[in-house]
């Protein structure tokens, strides 16, 4: 493979249509070279193994997935998958809307008095959901496919999902009211010089007790949690077509380096890349 070849190969590629703003899709075509630190999203995230093997951190659970395998992500999960060794390896991504998937649920028969239902599995090699989602995929980055096409398979897949996984437990980790209104306070004030008195604060907590129950609870220090929330929101911008200089300022970096450097840890891809490839194919 030359070299041309070989970096199309390992640079992401993302899938965007302002007509179905509620889904974002990813193909990696050679995932040997992208690494991932800990990282969450605030959307829902599934995913298959397209070619070889890696590793799959969600929560608690370690796995080693490969080729078949669909991957699942609720909201607020922290994850990361890695490639195992230098071996080969493609994928697969989607993000998907919070409010879209629970409306869908909703429609399909469960109360519209609850939030959105996440799902127990982590993992699934069900051959149906695969080849579901590659279908799904394919015809979502076809220049030519119809729009009303796109939107009815996407409804079509996720109300399959529905019927073939189960839900999740209602309480699925330690649920401390005070922490949540920590993690609230950080999202909503990340792109801020935020101190740990203010977080304090805001939760009524003291410093040793919210650092040992918030790791507990969402997998990270607060920290990691306020830098996950800005990149979050850096994506946002970005996905607005955004200038990065602009975003990296907004975002409450210290500079574009700093917003490369940092983005590129979580997502494996480069605010650039990010920006300039998610449109319509």
């Amino acid at each position: 493979m030359n070299r041309a070849k070989a970096n199309q190969a390992t640079t992401p590629r993302f899938w965007r249509d302002p007509a179905l703003p509620f889904v974002e899709a990813r193909d990696v075509l050679d995932g040997r070279q992208l690494c991932y630190a800990r990282h969450s999203h605030e959307c829902f995230s599934i995913g298959a193994i397209t070619q070889g093997r890696s590793s799959y951190l969600n929560e608690k659970a370690r796995e080693r997935v490969e080729a078949g395998t669909v991957v699942l992500m609720n909201p607020g999960d922290v994850h990361a998958c890695n490639p195992l060794d230098g071996q080969p390896w493609s994928y697969r991504m989607f993000y998907v809307d919070v409010a879209w998937l629970t409306e869908l649920q909703q429609q399909a028969g469960f109360s519209r008095n609850q939030p959105l239902r996440a799902f127990r599995a982590i993992l699934s090699r069900d051959p149906a959901l695969y080849g579901g989602l590659n279908h799904l995929y394919d015809l979502l980055s076809h220049s030519q496919a119809d729009t009303l096409d796109k939107h009815c398979a996407l409804l079509e897949f996720f109300a399959t999902l529905q019927q073939r996984l189960e839900p999740a437990p209602r309480r699925r980790r330690e649920d401390n009211p005070r922490v949540r209104l920590a993690a609230d306070f950080i999202r909503a004030h990340c792109t801020e010089p935020l101190k740990l008195e203010d977080i304090c604060a805001a939760a009524g907590l003291s410093p040793s007790y919210l650092i040992r129950s918030f790791r507990r609870g969402y997998g990270m220090t607060p920290h990691a949690y306020l830098i996950n929330s800005r990149v979050q929101y850096a994506q946002a911008r970005l996905r607005r077509g955004d200038q990065i200089a602009e975003v990296a300022q907004a975002a409450g970096f210290a500079d574009q380096a700093h917003l490369q450097r940092t983005f590129k840890q979580l997502l494996a891809a480069t605010p650039g890349q990010y920006r300039h490839q998610g449109h319509n194919r």
